[in-house]
């Protein structure tokens, strides 16, 4: 290790983190076995003890993979050249990207905020709906949706909201899945709300709605007049084995949330794309919203790039088979070794979930695939329920890797707990 690489004053990074920026997360970090990320590619962490970790986590940003060649090749022209605008002038990179992007949205939705994060996009997304008058929000139990102030406050769970009230006024929490509850919340006459959800609950621990209702909660919208933003920044891009989850049913929204995917895991960047209509009160005045590196020309790059990978590479297709292989393995798996520790285990593609009988079950799972070498994550609005986000890269030698570390891991939670349904 060379001393610029070398922790300062010979401190851990887990001390670092705890002096300098989360000391629970240090903690955590520690909790986890200590190790320490060093480079990635394709499906693989490696750290700097030379550990080799299959990465099933990665809240949903690795489709591609980690450091997909054609991505970096193109954010590394971009850095020698142009990384940052002016603000000032066009700039053909942002022109590209939204041109690469509008080629795979539903019909309709043509115009185009880009920004740093999942957040910021909810965060624009909510202004435009003030922007027509929408000042109700209608949002989900347990739905995740950042937790900058905006955006946490359609966030469903009050773990995050309530340290942090009042957040935004007029506010509702529906459950999820249930279209006659949202009609009647809306009321006869919505023009003054805006409705945002998302086509599978990632966060609530893979929640799979009642097949039709998202076309409900579309139908619903039209017929009383609301404003409908489609949170697909984990769902979209080909994690669910189809381009958005509004494709699933043909549900084009006001608003589609983009980001995650949108990196091509290799740089920040998300999306709100509107319809022409919705996209309006932005159009009116150019500086009513913006931000000094929203569609920086680096970011760009990386949209163009993952898009046209997403396509070109047939990863859509490649998350709906792999995902199914996954989840068939899962199943075995539990099935055989610890079938009354698990609720149940679902997906969509290339997003699953395992439900564990408590959270002490599923932190078991959790570091039992650590310990062998896989990375999966926890759920943040679902304690009990451990979800896997695989790169839709995976080769067959890593798919079998992944299902004897599956096997393995149930195998020995149930000889752990052969009769107990949980350890809390």
């Amino acid at each position: 290790m060379s001393g610029r690489d070398a922790p300062v004053d010979g401190r851990s990074t887990a001390d670092l983190y705890k002096t300098h920026l989360s000391s629970g997360r240090g903690r955590l970090g520690e909790m986890f076995g200590g190790h320490v990320e060093a480079s990635s590619s394709g499906a693989r962490v490696l750290t700097e003890d030379g550990r080799s970790f299959l990465n099933c986590g990665g809240y949903g940003v690795f489709l591609t993979g980690a450091c997909h060649p054609r991505v970096v090749a193109a954010v590394e022209r971009q850095i020698r050249t142009h990384p940052l605008s002016t603000r000032m002038l066009l700039d053909p990179a942002a022109g590209r990207a939204a041109a690469a992007l509008a080629r795979f949205t539903p019909p309709g939705l043509d115009r185009m905020h880009f920004c740093g994060s999942g957040a910021e996009a909810v965060e624009a997304a909510l202004k435009l709906a003030r922007g027509h008058g929408r000042h109700r929000i209608v949002a989900m139990r347990n739905g995740y949706h950042g937790k900058t102030l905006g955006a946490l406050s359609a966030t469903g769970n009050d773990l995050y909201r309530t340290p942090f009230l009042p957040l935004l006024p007029a506010v509702t929490h529906l459950p999820y899945g249930d279209a006659a509850a949202l009609s009647e919340a809306l009321g006869a006459d919505a023009s003054d709300a805006v409705v945002i959800l998302e086509p599978v609950q990632g966060e609530a621990g893979v929640v799979i709605p009642p097949e039709g209702y998202l076309r409900e909660v579309s139908d619903i919208c039209r017929r009383q007049g609301a404003f409908l933003v489609l949170d697909e920044v984990m769902t979209g891009l080909g994690r669910l084995g189809d381009w958005w989850g509004a494709d699933r049913e043909g549900v084009v929204p006001d608003v589609l949330l983009v980001g995650k995917a949108l990196s091509g895991g290799v740089i920040p960047v998300a999306a709100a794309v509107a319809t022409e209509e919705a996209f309006a009160p932005f159009d009116r005045d150019p500086f009513i919203h913006t931000s000094t590196f929203a569609a920086a020309p680096v970011a760009m790059a990386a949209v163009q790039a993952a898009v046209e990978t997403i396509h070109e590479e047939r990863l859509v297709d490649r998350a709906r088979t792999l995902g199914e292989r996954i989840l068939s393995a899962l199943r075995a798996a539990v099935a055989a070794r610890c079938p009354h520790l698990v609720r149940e285990v679902r997906g969509a593609g290339l997003l699953i979930g395992v439900e564990f009988q408590d959270p002490g079950l599923a932190g078991e799972f959790l570091l039992e695939l650590l310990h062998r070498n896989v990375i999966v994550n926890h759920s943040l609005n679902a304690h009990s329920v451990v979800r896997l986000t695989p790169p839709a890269v995976l080769d067959e030698a890593e798919v079998q890797e992944l299902a004897a570390a599956l096997l393995a891991a149930a195998r020995t939670l149930g000889e752990r707990f052969p009769t107990q349904k949980g350890t809390s």
